[in-house]
């Protein structure tokens, strides 16, 4: 007899399991992930392509668009730190380092390896201060 799944993450093994889980962003800690993954993202394009083409080149829209985009994300970003910080009772610390990693260039990537990636270990009704 075949054996049927809940979902398609408990047909998956090991990492791609893990993978599915994130991409599906069924938890506010995989929306914040991935948020936090393209604010990060954006925030490097515009410091690091956008600037220097506006500045250096002449060409302004670039920043325009670009910073559009990571300013969309910034204001995700910390949309979505709120429930997360909720659902793991963090502690007001833990909070601002979350938007402190907002405001730094890479600052988001640190905080997902350092903060947001061992939550995965942890469910949110278990999850004690941190």
């Amino acid at each position: 007899m075949k054996k049927h799944h809940k979902n398609i993450c408990d047909a998956c093994p090991g990492e791609i399991s893990r993978f599915v889980r994130f991409v599906m962003l069924s938890t506010s800690l995989g929306r914040l992930r991935l948020i936090g993954l393209l604010e990060g993202l954006s925030f490097l394009v515009l410091v690091l392509i956008a600037m220097p083409l506006k500045y250096f080149v002449g060409e302004p829209l670039a920043v325009r668009y670009v910073g559009m985009a990571h300013g969309i994300l910034f204001l995700g970003y910390l949309l979505a730190l709120v429930p997360v910080a909720l659902d793991y009772r963090w502690k007001l610390s833990t909070c601002a380092l979350g938007v402190l990693a907002s405001l730094l260039p890479g600052g988001p990537f640190v905080f997902d390896a350092r903060i947001l990636k061992p939550l995965l270990k942890v469910s949110p009704s278990t999850a004690t201060k941190s």
